[in-house]
């Protein structure tokens, strides 16, 4: 690719920052509080920021010391683990992206509903499935003249998306009440003039909020996805840490802020975007018309970056062999022609799926934290088996050992933690398309001609989990689709 076309570290943090600000942290105020008090809510953010500075650490380290791999967050999973798990994490974490597109679809169409009540109401009724469509198709094009393009485009949708999130914060933070905001801090009493309830002990508020604070930072890894297409590995890992920790204030803030001019109970009751009738209780109505339109450019600018993302990594991973070959075409812009129209089709296919739904929006929210769940877990394992005594970690590397196995080690933990707090029902929904990805894998395999066997002993075994994994969730999701679609 000619240099001209590179990315530099300022393009790469607006890339991350936008992969991660979506419309979804315009409701952070409602889904924080829906069963969190505030002391819940800061002990979610401090395990939130502690996990997710090693997670991006993580990148951060392996863009440096592995700079060879320019292959996305997969390329470490086939170096640590072998070209089966892999291409278990290329293929995860690509339909997670689709899943999270069709999440900002929704999100766009119900933000249209304040504008146009009731013809877009809940996002996914027969309307905003068309119009939805439309934009996933204009995506298309937009993406396929040229990724260079794109990411200019998104830079200016950056701009446009934090300007009514920073105001939000600036006319909170001048009304803030710290006495409402210490009332029923614990969430442990009954209050039924602040509609706050008794939400149960502090571990189960925790945890409630785990699948939401992994939502607004999926994303993190963004730059390494792309990193292909960076001027340096260093501007990747730069741009990872600057875009984690603006991320994580502003998501701080948009959730603690609220409960100090509104209850609890009150916030949780909130239409989404929450943060809308939040400031509308301040300076009036104009507060929702601005937070909706702030969603709409947020969600229309993630929606780019996440097309970007979701047809680099089939791409880069055929080009490796890991992809059957097809998905490796490209057109005369450089973009991955084929990948990305795969894309599109699967994104449109869920479109149609979501009408069914009660509650789309956190259907997509759900799957998606799930899907991309196994996929840093391998990353931070890497890292930790890499790092360890014995490990292949280069000894010339500007970070320490020490420090590299301290970082895998703690995001190994957290992202374990993550697993945990998600449940069950929708790992066994994640099973289904893992194990969907099982021919993909034998077609790239067979193509790719090298004498080897398609898996080896362990690669077998391994298959055969995820098998028995996906057969499991089949019947699961037949015998419980009601309780699934919401």
């Amino acid at each position: 690719m000619q240099d001209d076309k590179k990315l530099g570290v300022i393009t790469l943090a607006g890339l991350v920052i936008s992969a991660m600000i979506g419309g979804g942290v315009y409701n952070l105020p409602q889904n924080m509080a829906q069963d969190a008090s505030a002391g819940a809510i800061i002990i979610a953010w401090v395990i939130t920021g502690i996990g997710m500075w090693f997670l991006a650490k993580t990148f951060s380290i392996l863009s440096n010391v592995r700079p060879e791999v320019t292959s996305g967050i997969y390329g470490y999973g086939e170096l640590g683990f072998g070209k089966f798990l892999g291409f278990q994490v290329a293929w995860g974490y690509w339909i997670c992206n689709i899943f999270a597109n069709v999440g900002y679809a929704i999100l766009l169409m119900d933000s249209f509903n304040y504008f146009f009540n009731p013809y877009f109401k809940g996002g996914n009724n027969l309307l905003s499935i068309i119009c939805g469509s439309i934009v996933i198709w204009i995506m298309y094009f937009a993406v396929m003249a040229g990724v260079k393009q794109a990411t200019v485009i998104n830079n200016i949708g950056v701009v446009g998306k934090l300007i009514p999130l920073l105001l939000f914060i600036i006319v909170l933070i001048f009304k803030f009440d710290f006495s409402l905001f210490t009332t029923n801090f614990w969430g442990e009493k009954v209050i039924p003039s602040l509609l706050d309830k008794d939400l149960g002990g502090i571990f189960p508020q925790v945890k409630s909020t785990m699948l939401v604070t992994l939502w607004v930072f999926i994303g993190i890894e963004g730059a390494v996805v792309i990193s292909s297409r960076a001027r340096s590995q260093k501007d990747v890992g730069k741009a990872t840490v600057i875009g984690f920790l603006g991320c994580l204030i502003v998501y701080a803030l948009l959730s603690l802020l609220p409960l100090g001019i509104l209850s609890q109970g009150h916030i949780s009751g909130m239409e989404p975007p929450s943060t809308g009738p939040v400031l509308a209780y301040i300076i009036g109505d104009s507060g929702n018309w601005i937070m909706n339109l702030g969603v709409i450019i947020a969600l229309l600018s993630s929606w780019l970056v996440w097309t970007v993302m979701l047809a680099s990594l089939p791409y880069e991973a055929a080009k490796a062999g890991t992809f059957p070959k097809v998905y490796a075409k490209e057109n005369k812009n450089e973009s991955p022609s084929y990948s990305l129209l795969v894309s599109s089709i699967l994104m449109q296919i869920c479109m149609i799926v979501v009408y069914f739904s009660d509650n789309a929006w956190n259907l997509m929210l759900s799957i998606t934290g799930v899907m991309i769940l196994p996929c840093y877990f391998v990353c931070t394992l890497y890292l930790w088996r890499m790092s360890k005594e014995g490990g292949d970690y280069p000894n010339a590397a500007p970070i320490k050992r020490e420090t590299a196995l301290l970082t895998g080690a703690l995001g190994s933990i957290y992202a374990a933690w993550l697993i945990y707090a998600a449940g069950l029902n929708y790992f066994l929904v994640a099973g289904i398309i893992y194990a969907l990805g099982i021919p993909v894998f034998k077609k790239a395999r067979t193509e790719s001609n090298d004498g080897k066997p398609i898996f080896t002993a362990g690669e077998k075994i391994f298959a055969g989990i995820i098998l028995a994994v996906g057969i499991i969730g089949v019947f699961y999701t037949i015998a419980n689709y009601k309780e699934l679609l919401g």
